[in-house]
C-alpha cells in the first residue's frame, strides 16, 4: 500500500489541467511536481490528502478519472504489490485460528469482547442505517444529474470520479456554501491552538511547548501536558506533515501508556497527520474536514492523556474497539461551537474571525452529503464483517467485494472509502478486522452523549457534564465494562434515535431501538 502511494502520481503538463483548484492546491501540486523532477508542471500525489481536493475542484473530468482510478486501484494492479492473494491468505488463517479457539468465525471471536457482543447485533445497527443512507444518496445523485444535464455539452451519467465535484456544486446551489470560502479561516496552527483551548476549558489541561526534547523528525513538536494544579500529566507529540515513507491519513499513537501498577508512569501520545507543507513564509490552510479530523484524533490523544487506571493493558485507548472512537468523535463537536470558531477560525490575511453568516451556512448544511459519507464508510464496514463471517474465505476478494456490494444495493456512483486491497484497517493488523463497524457504534454513543451536554445548564461547555465525561469515560480505560461506563455517564443505555437525528435521516423522527 505504501509502495502504491509513493510511486504512481498524476503528472499534469498544462495549467488548464489545474483549472478550478484553489491557489494553495495549485501551489502544492507545483511543488510536488518539482520534487518529482518536473519543475514547471503539476503533480497529484497518490494519497488521500491530494486526491480528495483534486476530485472536489478540478474541472477536467478526464484528469479526475485518472486520479480516481490511480488512487482506488492501490493494491489491485496485478503486479508485485498486488494485495489480493495475501488478503485471501489472511482471511483463511483468521478463520483457522477462530476455529482452533472454538468460535464459528473470526467475526464471532473478534466481536465477543466488544460492546456489540455478537456480529449479528453489529450487523443490525449497520442495516438500520444503511437503507436511509442509500435512499439519501439516490436523492442527491438525481439532483447532481440535473446539474450535469443543465450544463449542456456532452451529457454523461454521474460517475464516482464526478461525485465530489458535483456535490460541491450542489452544496453551493442548495446552501450557498462554498468550502473554498471557509478554508482561509482554517490555519493549521490556529486549529492546534483551538484544540488546546477547548481541552483547557473543558478539562483544565495546560500545554507547554518543550523545544529541548529530541524527536524523530524535525517536523515534530513536543508539548508537556499539565493539570489545573500544574501537575505533570504527560507528553503530547504533534507530527503534522506528509513526507516520503510516512503512512497516509491521520491517527493517534500511544508511545507509553499511563499506569500505576509498580510505579506511577505518565502517558506519551502523539497525533499524526499528512498536511502538505506551505511554502516558506506562508501558513498552512486546511479544509473543514481536515479540521474535524484534527479534533477527532486529538480526542484519542486526550483519552490516552486523561487515563487514571492501575494496569497499563487497561489504560487509555485500550478499550472495546466499538467504544474507542467515542471519545474522539465527541471531541469533534467542540470545533463547531461559536466559542472556538470566534477565537480561532481567523482569516490568514486579515485576522478577522469567520463571519457568522458563513458559520450559519455550515450549520444549515451539516447533514448535506451525509448519504455519501455514510454509504462510503458503511459499505466498507459491511464488507469487513461479511468477509469475516464467511465459512469459506473467498479466493478473489475483489470479486467478492463487487458481488456483495451489488447484493446490498450499493449505488454505482460511490465506492468504499477503503476498497478491499487498500483496507489497512481490516488487513494491516487485527485491530479493526470485523470491527470497522465500530465507528458507527461509537457514533451512536457520541450523538447521545452530545445531547447530554446540550441538555445541561452550561450547554456544550457544562463543567459538571465534562467532569462526568472524564470520570466515567476518559479516565477509566478498560477498568470498567464500557456498557456500565456509558450508563453511569448518561444515566441510561444509549438510544440510536440521537444518531439518526445527527445524520439527518428521515427515520430519526420515530423511536429507534436501544443499543445496550
Amino acid at each position: 500500500l505504501l509502495d502504491d502511494e509513493a510511486k504512481p502520481y498524476t503528472l499534469i503538463d498544462s495549467a488548464a489541467g489545474v483549472d478550478g483548484l484553489p491557489q494553495d492546491l495549485k501551489d502544492a501540486a507545483a511543488r510536488s511536481a518539482e520534487a518529482h523532477g518536473h519543475k514547471g508542471k503539476w503533480a497529484v500525489d497518490n494519497t488521500r490528502s491530494s486526491m480528495e481536493p483534486f476530485l472536489s475542484f478540478s474541472t477536467d473530468r478526464a484528469l479526475r478519472e485518472k486520479v480516481w482510478r490511480t488512487y482506488y486501484n492501490r493494491g489491485n494492479n496485478n503486479d508485485a504489490t498486488d494485495n489480493k492473494k495475501i488478503i485471501s491468505e489472511i482471511l483463511a488463517l483468521r478463520m483457522e485460528r477462530a476455529k482452533l479457539l472454538g468460535y464459528p468465525t473470526h467475526a464471532h471471536w473478534r466481536v465477543e469482547p466488544e460492546m456489540a457482543g455478537t456480529p449479528e447485533r453489529a450487523m443490525a445497527l449497520m442495516e438500520e442505517v444503511w437503507k436511509p443512507a442509500v435512499a439519501q444518496v439516490r436523492i442527491d445523485v438525481a439532483e447532481m444529474q440535473k446539474i450535469i444535464d443543465a450544463e449542456g455539452g456532452a451529457g454523461f451519467k454521474l460517475a464516482p470520479w464526478d461525485y465530489r465535484y458535483y456535490a460541491e456544486k450542489l452544496r453551493k446551489a442548495q446552501y450557498d456554501l462554498d468550502f473554498n470560502e471557509v478554508k482561509p479561516y482554517l490555519q493549521l496552527e490556529k486549529m492546534r491552538e483551538a484544540m488546546f483551548w477547548s481541552a483547557t476549558k473543558l478539562f483544565g489541561l495546560k500545554f507547554k511547548l518543550e523545544p529541548n526534547i529530541a524527536t524523530y523528525h524535525a517536523d515534530v513538536t513536543v508539548w508537556e501536558v499539565m493539570d489545573v494544579k500544574d501537575k505533570h500529566v504527560g507528553l503530547w507529540y504533534f507530527d503534522p506533515y506528509a513526507r516520503a515513507g510516512k503512512s497516509s491519513g491521520a491517527w493517534m499513537n500511544s508511545y507509553r501508556n499511563q499506569q500505576k501498577l509498580d510505579r506511577v508512569t505518565t502517558p506519551i501520545v502523539s497525533n499524526n497527520s499528512n498536511f502538505i507543507p506551505a511554502a516558506k513564509g506562508q501558513v498552512v490552510l486546511i479544509s473543514w474536514d481536515d479540521a474535524v479530523t484534527m479534533f477527532h484524533e486529538f480526542g484519542h490523544g486526550l483519552h490516552g492523556l486523561l487515563s487514571r487506571v492501575t494496569y497499563p493493558t487497561l489504560s487509555g485507548t485500550n478499550v472495546a474497539r466499538d467504544f474507542v472512537e467515542f471519545p474522539s468523535q465527541i471531541n469533534e463537536r467542540w470545533l463547531m461551537t461559536p466559542e472556538v470558531l470566534d477565537r480561532f477560525a481567523l482569516h490568514y490575511e486579515t485576522g478577522k474571525p469567520i463571519p457568522h453568516t458563513l458559520v450559519e451556512k455550515i450549520i444549515r448544511a451539516k447533514t448535506f452529503n451525509e448519504g455519501f459519507t455514510t454509504v462510503e464508510y458503511l459499505s466498507g464496514a459491511l464488507i469487513d464483517m461479511k468477509f469475516h463471517l464467511e465459512p469459506s474465505p473467498p479466493t478473489n476478494p475483489v470479486e467478492y467485494e463487487r458481488a456483495t456490494l451489488t447484493a446490498l444495493g450499493m449505488p454505482d456512483e460511490i465506492v468504499m472509502r477503503h476498497r478491499t486491497t487498500q483496507f489497512a484497517h481490516a488487513f494491516g493488523s487485527d485491530g479493526y478486522s470485523a470491527g470497522y463497524y465500530a465507528y458507527l457504534w461509537a457514533d451512536s454513543l457520541t450523538a447521545d452523549a452530545w445531547e447530554a451536554f446540550l441538555e445541561s445548564p452550561g450547554g456544550a461547555w457544562d463543567h459538571a457534564t465534562a467532569a462526568r465525561l472524564v470520570k466515567e469515560i476518559l479516565s477509566s480505560g478498560n477498568s470498567v465494562d464500557q456498557k456500565i461506563a456509558f450508563r453511569k455517564f448518561r444515566g441510561r443505555d444509549v438510544d440510536t434515535a440521537a444518531l439518526m437525528r445527527h445524520r439527518g435521516f428521515a427515520p430519526a423522527l420515530k423511536k429507534s431501538p436501544q443499543v445496550k
